[in-house]
């Protein structure tokens, strides 16, 4: 009988942001025969405080917050010297940033900004961000020269696909840096959706590098997977504002323009939804948007955004149908800055029944029949009745009743009466008298003492509220667009599980309370179920290297193969 072995793969991480890389490391559970191999995180680095909380956490093993810029590359980004107790970072920390241990394989997941498409091309060019693209070369010298008398094994450098041309410059030195240290370089994309099965489109750029001397074997690619509808990952979570989810799924507050745009917006478009409206005036022609009391400012909002032509790329205000998949998680997902929006058609309302209070359209079908009463059995009959049928009828005070009957179980028959008493108006130590019933406070007036059983019906507890929210005035509010779904944006939590940095029915704490830097760390990490898959894939080349293969056959496609040969053998020559 055949006994299993273990082996461990040891993986590092540069730029390592809040770990989701390092965690989908740590999941790989690689198998070639009867061997296995687990993988171990020995430590990252970044220069974010709050990212290095998160990746301790994630990783199982402590980061280390360290600033790799040389002298001129701070100076360029920061616009300033650096303080007298800075120093630039040296080959030993990189040393002490792993604690002192060699990693197999480190993964590089570089500051971008440098390189989206969210970036203006003479903004890209800056000294700052020049800077900011140049930090990734001297990362990897750094670790190159730290562990240049016994090499890494294997390098995974990832970035956003417009580096192939905004930072050609930049791999070309990276890639010569490489083959100069004994690395096989090569360049892909690929679709972390694709290699995770995951419920988002994520097409990045991918630098592999092996070293030729300890790595014969070729890396392949890892097998792709079907991409999955956004309602997959959603729908298994609480609706969004539940607090039993935690802090991070709440809604954002947004401007009220930005609600009102967002309900224009057809599923599965963007800002060229806004387009097809009639604007007449600076007002819309065909809607009238007001809230349940009263008209005002609503009536003019202009949905329109002029900006949004310029975003050729970006589906400025785009919102994704539930049964699509969802576009790139980025570190900026404001809704006017791509499709962060979803058409949710789940009720929000009442949990005892999804169609309570509902009238359904004359022309669609009726829904289910239930036994329970007034539940979705209403109907918007455009006929009108004849005034035999008295259908609910109200006899005025001063007039005749109608026949009555023996029971009206329709509706039908004239059983009301328009009675002007309020029977409120009593004598002196009614309560309806002193307590105020149904009280309505003026804004400008005192109110009455705060009692403990205060109700809108026992007192006055309610007020004459004259504001109503300007265009730009953040708001939570629930629009029901034309398709009957709500346009809204994701939550941050829904972020995350469409990342896989959470399973959906689980809650997720970062370090700090604000929504912006969370979603930036969020949009910035490597989802860690793609991350999973190419650590698989790379520990079963290292397993077949260790144990003296030097060969494996396979139909996938090969990432990194040495271009003086077209097989790489023991001792073979080009």
């Amino acid at each position: 009988m055949l006994m299993s072995t273990t082996t461990e793969i040891r993986h590092g991480h540069l730029f390592c942001g809040l770990g989701g890389g390092a965690k989908g490391f740590n999941a790989a559970r690689p198998i070639i025969g009867t061997q296995r191999a687990r993988f171990r995180c020995v430590g990252g680095i970044d220069n974010d405080r709050a990212a290095i909380r998160d990746f301790t956490r994630a990783a199982g093993v402590a980061g280390t917050v360290l600033d790799m810029f040389d002298r001129s590359q701070y100076s360029d980004f920061h616009g300033a010297e650096p303080a007298a107790d800075w120093r630039e970072a040296t080959p030993a920390d990189i040393h002490a940033a792993f604690h002192n241990e060699r990693p197999h394989i480190v993964f590089l997941s570089a500051p971008c900004k440098g390189f989206s498409g969210l970036l203006s091309e003479g903004k890209s060019k800056t000294d700052k961000y020049q800077a900011l693209n140049r930090l990734t070369l001297r990362g990897i010298w750094l670790l190159l020269e730290a562990y240049k008398h016994d090499p890494v094994e294997m390098l995974l450098f990832e970035n956003v696909p417009r580096i192939a041309t905004r930072g050609r410059h930049l791999l070309d030195q990276i890639g010569e840096l490489l083959r100069a240290y004994g690395y096989a370089v090569a360049e892909t994309t690929h679709d972390c959706g694709e290699l995770a099965g995951l419920a988002q489109s994520r097409k990045r750029f991918l630098l592999v590098a092996r070293h030729l001397e300890k790595v014969p074997p070729f890396l392949y690619e890892p097998a792709k997977k079907q991409l999955r509808a956004v309602g997959d990952v959603l729908g298994r979570m609480l609706l969004p504002g539940d607090m039993r989810a935690g802090p991070m799924h709440r809604v954002p507050s947004l401007q009220w323009k930005t609600w009102v745009r967002l309900a224009f917006v057809e599923a599965g478009s963007d800002w060229r939804s806004l387009n097809k409206l009639a604007i007449e005036d600076g007002h819309l022609r065909d809607y009238m948007i007001e809230p349940a009391m009263q008209a005002g400012a609503f009536a003019t909002a202009d949905p329109r955004f002029e900006q949004s032509s310029k975003w050729t790329d970006g589906q400025a205000y785009g919102v994704r149908r539930w049964g699509d998949t969802s576009g790139t998680i980025g570190g900026q997902q404001n809704p006017g800055q791509g499709a962060y929006c979803i058409a949710d058609p789940r009720h929000t309302g009442p949990a005892k029944h999804s169609n309570e209070f509902r009238i359904v359209p004359w022309e669609r079908s009726s829904l289910a029949v239930t036994s329970a009463h007034g539940t979705g059995q209403g109907v918007a009959d455009p006929r009108q009745a004849g005034e035999a049928f008295a259908k609910y009828a109200v006899t005025a005070y001063e007039e005749a009743a109608g026949t009555v009957i023996s029971g009206s179980t329709t509706g039908q028959g004239a059983f009301a009466v328009a009675d002007p008493r309020s029977g409120m108006q009593r004598g002196k130590g009614d309560n309806y008298l002193t307590a105020g019933h149904y009280g309505v406070t003026a804004w400008t007036g005192p109110a009455g003492a705060v009692s403990a059983a205060a109700g809108h019906d026992n007192g006055r507890w309610s007020v004459a509220d004259p504001r109503i929210p300007a265009a730009a005035d953040k708001v939570l509010c629930r629009i029901q667009a034309l398709d009957g779904t709500w346009h809204r944006p994701f939550t941050t939590l829904e972020l995350a599980a469409l990342q896989s940095l959470v399973d959906p029915e689980e809650q997720l704490e970062l370090d700090g309370l604000s929504d912006q830097a969370w979603r930036e760390r969020i949009g910035n990490a490597v989802p860690p179920a793609a991350a999973t898959a190419i650590a698989e894939e790379m520990g079963r080349t290292l397993m077949l290297a260790w144990s003296g293969e030097t060969f494996a056959l396979s139909s996938a496609p090969i990432w990194v193969r040495n271009v003086a040969v077209a097989l790489s053998v023991a001792g073979g020559h080009a």
